[in-house]
């Protein structure tokens, strides 16, 4: 991996950051992980893998969900983040843990029933050949689940956020909503996409600020910028209300 996503993933720090500002402010209620799972079919037998699993809050609450005789692998390449997940969901009979690279999948071809991995596509440095070996340990006819975020909602805010601070650092573009179903039409022969309307109303700014920041490994924002950035946020609030555009979806692929 990257060694910029590797100090920004290292520790659930800064990812635990992004997830909190979205729980705070999101105008639409439906919480985001709930959202993503009420899209999977859980089969009885089935042999789950999730790819990417950061903190497992996606599964909080969740494994009640798993019939009796699924199996769920929870995988991340940070040692930090599994850590992390394994205090989050604690032990379960039907849920292991281990670190996996999406480039090199230690599993044999059609090892599993369905696969995951959520809002971490744009970080893989060679995108196909991890869909490749996700396509190879997939059982044919079954479904893979991948969301991500689009190029024109919260990631476009902050882009152009960082080039009014003269910071000409850019978030990744690898993997979006605009660009997602040609990448994964080249490895899988039925792609369909969810999107999912929502905003962010944010009253107090200095969260906006830690979002920001949480990015720093990625975008080159320092330090000194956050006063600056502050007042300037502040300044194009309404009522005290600064809105934040999102665009997220999901796309399922078999």
């Amino acid at each position: 991996m990257n060694r910029n996503i590797e100090a920004q993933y290292k520790t659930s720090k800064n990812l635990s950051t992004r997830i909190s500002i979205h729980e705070k402010y999101s105008t639409n209620k439906q919480p985001f992980g709930d959202w993503i799972v009420e899209h999977y079919e859980i089969r009885p037998g089935f042999q789950i893998l999730e790819l990417g699993c950061g903190t497992g809050d996606m599964w909080k609450g969740k494994l009640n969900m798993l019939p009796t005789d699924a199996h769920l692998l929870l995988s991340d390449f940070s040692a930090g983040m599994l850590e992390t997940a394994k205090k989050v969901l604690g032990n379960h009979q039907q849920v292991d843990y281990q670190s996996i690279d999406i480039q090199d999948i230690p599993f044999a071809d059609a090892s599993f029933d369905m696969v995951i991995a959520n809002m971490m596509l744009y970080h893989v440095p060679d995108l196909h050949k991890g869909l490749s070996e996700v396509r190879r340990v997939l059982k044919p006819g079954r479904k893979f689940y991948c969301a991500t975020y689009g190029e024109h909602g919260i990631m476009e805010f902050i882009n152009d956020t960082l080039h009014d601070q003269g910071i000409h650092g850019e978030i990744g573009k690898t993997f979006t909503l605009q660009n997602g179903e040609g990448i994964l039409q080249q490895h899988f022969d039925c792609v369909q996409m969810d999107i999912r309307d929502d905003g962010l109303e944010i009253t107090d700014i200095s969260d906006f600020v830690d979002y920001v920041m949480s990015l720093s490994s990625l975008t080159g924002t320092v330090e000194s910028s956050c006063q600056d950035l502050y007042q300037k946020k502040k300044k194009k609030s309404t009522n005290g209300i600064l809105y934040v555009p999102k665009e997220y979806g999901m796309f399922i692929c078999k």
